[in-house]
């Protein structure tokens, strides 16, 4: 059976939001994990407005639910107070 074109025009846009998300969750992945490993706590809190503003666009982009960018958020400030 043939699909119709607003069928096959959905199927593109969303193949192509798929593909903007999973770049725009590895990247907060990846900004998240390298505030992880610094040691410096200098370098973690410059460090730490980059990542929060992140997260909160992640929010805006529907990527993270809003308890779960608060979660990070408080597990991050957690380890940057623990450090020296």
């Amino acid at each position: 059976m043939k699909k119709s074109r607003t069928v096959l025009k959905n199927i593109r846009k969303s193949e192509k939001r798929r593909v903007i998300n999973r770049k725009k969750k590895r990247k907060l992945k990846e900004s998240i994990k390298a505030l992880m490993k610094m040691t410096s706590k200098e370098k973690a809190l410059k460090a730490y407005s980059d990542v929060q503003s992140i997260i909160d666009k992640s929010i805006q982009d529907g990527i993270l639910k809003k308890n779960t960018a608060a979660r990070y958020k408080s597990r991050l400030v957690k380890f940057i107070n623990l450090l020296k």
